[in-house]
């Protein structure tokens, strides 16, 4: 399965995809969260719908790893940490720390399970089976692309996991009013979880340097910029006094 020439076709039908999902994302909103709708059919409780949708990458990943006869290169193993770090969070921790039970549509975790599991396969296939066994040498831990990337991915997990817990914490218990998120990185941008997430996978792409993190980079994009614009146009529209258009961007700071 991992040849080269399959690998490579296997990178470009997914960036292909994610440019198709960039574009439909603007006219259709992923009926979770905010955009939460019935007519997306069956649900789930968003606790379980969250771990069921991250977890096969968590786990994936891990079997990649394990039956590559380059488990115990350190570079590889150091990529692998971190990767996983991320999918510990989002399958364990992220979805006990919700507050409230609202549904999440299966379709949406489905789909989410089924692009995880595939990126799985991209990141793993390429860092554990294609890339050339010398590619990632003990000295690749001591590289400016390793060095700069690693900085970039933990500073954006922490922004996304800040993110997040500002956004967890703008109601106590009871209360239903809509609040405009403040601190941390929404001083800059609107969905600032979103940019520390897509932030996180520009820093992998950098620190393996490779193909295969920079399409899961443009994937990231391509899944939450969409989303992102929809989030602003919808505080535009509840904050019209509060939120200052002139400084505050979508997802990126200062650009869009």
């Amino acid at each position: 399965m991992f040849t080269q020439p399959f690998f490579n076709t296997f990178l470009i039908v997914m960036a292909a995809i994610a440019v198709v999902v960039f574009i439909a994302l603007f006219f259709v909103d992923a009926g979770y969260g905010k955009f939460y709708k019935p007519k997306w059919g069956p649900s789930l409780d968003n606790h379980f719908g969250w771990f069921l949708m991250e977890v096969p990458v968590f786990i994936t990943m891990l079997l990649l790893w394990w039956y590559s006869d380059r488990r115990t290169d350190l570079a590889r193993l150091v990529f692998l940490l971190l990767f996983e770090a991320h999918y510990f969070h989002r399958s364990f921790i992220f979805p006990n720390q919700l507050r409230g039970h609202n549904r999440m549509p299966l379709a949406i975790i489905l789909m989410g399970a089924v692009f995880n599991t595939l990126n799985a396969f991209m990141q793993g296939g390429w860092i554990f089976y294609v890339s050339p066994s010398d590619y990632y040498s003990s000295n690749w831990l001591g590289s400016l692309p390793f060095l700069a990337g690693t900085l970039i991915f933990i500073t954006g997990m922490f922004i996304n996991i800040q993110s997040d817990g500002i956004i967890r914490n703008l109601r106590k218990p009871g209360d239903t009013a809509h609040y405009l998120p403040q601190g941390g990185m929404f001083r800059y941008v609107t969905s600032a979880n979103y940019f520390g997430e897509f932030m996180e996978w520009t820093g992998f792409a950098i620190l393996t340097w490779s193909w295969a993190g920079a399409v899961f980079a443009l994937w990231t994009f391509a899944n939450l910029a969409p989303r992102a614009a929809r989030i602003y146009d919808l505080y535009c529209k509840e904050f019209p006094d509060q939120l200052d258009t002139s400084k505050v961007k979508r997802i990126l700071p200062f650009i869009y």
